[in-house]
């Protein structure tokens, strides 16, 4: 490997862990509200680690939000809305939480945000990734990856040319996405805690070796694409009128072919998936986007390779 061939990227030494961008989903918020109390296990050398709880008054009702969805009104129209009497609770909080950690897409925003979620689908412990071409956050998720062994920890690729998400962590300069389940709105279970509290160790492990010099060769990793969401079957009144099927309820990850049951009817009809490739469904039944007319999503695996990189503080320090 020669030196030509390594890429030199910034130090990361901003970063901020978000808790309660849903009110309802507890990991993140129990964290959180640790580590500001206590938060030694998130401190590392030569970075500042700021745990920050997003959606406080969503947190203090533990409902998901208050007015309308933190999680997706991080895009350029919500963030530079005139502040009115009637603007809508959670567009105010990102304008503040743009305020502080960014603004979004300068020099000045935070280098790294993790945004810890709850979701009642089986994902297990997932990162959820923006941006394929973003090679220091795939080196940290084959990082990841690789600490959490035999655990799984699979990849969700959100970047798509028509689903525009605005997650609150967009803020940052390498936006992450910690999606950890089943686990119950409003609950909060030891074990979920456990598998979100790692994936952030890890994480921070990465980002100290990286600051400190260590290299980190070119490394490729299997992440789920997403393709389109898929809406339960309905009447003409917009009602659901089908469920999921039992085969696949709690089979996240898991391919999906042509003729496999998706749906079934309370008359015991079986509604099968039509496709003509196999595809890995995730966020099945998640109780939270029955509002947002989505019974589960559709990927496809995909391979990302990141390039070998290192910081350039090494270089700024001996020039």
């Amino acid at each position: 490997m020669t030196s030509s061939s390594v890429v030199d990227k910034p130090p990361v030494r901003r970063v901020a862990i978000f808790g309660g961008t849903h009110g309802n989903e507890l990991s993140g918020v129990f964290l959180v509200k640790h580590w500001q109390e206590n938060g030694a296990e998130i401190q590392r050398t030569g970075m500042e680690v700021k745990p920050f709880l997003t959606n406080p008054r969503a947190v203090k009702k533990c409902t998901r939000y208050i007015d309308c969805d933190l999680n997706r009104v991080f895009d350029p129209d919500n963030l530079g809305r005139t502040v009115v009497e009637d603007i809508p609770y959670e567009v105010r909080r990102a304008q503040e939480i743009n305020h502080i950690f960014g603004p979004k897409g300068s020099d000045d925003a935070y280098d790294l945000i993790f945004d810890l979620h709850n979701t009642t689908s089986n994902m297990g412990g997932t990162l959820i990734l923006e941006n394929s071409r973003d090679d220091f956050t795939i080196q940290m998720f084959h990082y990841i990856k690789n600490a959490l062994v035999p655990e799984c920890c699979p990849v969700l690729l959100i970047e798509h040319p028509s689903l525009k998400y605005a997650t609150t962590r967009s803020v940052a300069k390498h936006p992450v996405g910690v999606e950890v389940g089943p686990q119950p709105q409003g609950v909060v279970r030891a074990d979920t805690v456990d598998k979100m509290r790692k994936i952030v160790k890890h994480g921070l492990d990465f980002v100290q070796l990286f600051n400190e010099g260590k290299e980190f060769p070119p490394c490729t990793i299997e992440v789920f694409k997403i393709m389109e969401k898929v809406d339960y079957p309905r009447n003409k009144n917009e009602e659901v009128i089908a469920i999921i099927h039992p085969k696949l309820q709690d089979q996240d990850w898991q391919p999906l072919n042509n003729g496999d049951p998706l749906f079934l009817t309370l008359d015991g009809e079986v509604i099968a998936y039509k496709g003509d490739c196999t595809v890995y469904p995730t966020f099945i039944n998640e109780a939270a986007y029955y509002e947002k007319k989505q019974a589960f999503v559709k990927t496809v695996k995909v391979k990302l390779t990141a390039k070998h990189i290192r910081s350039s503080v090494l270089d700024q320090n001996t020039s």
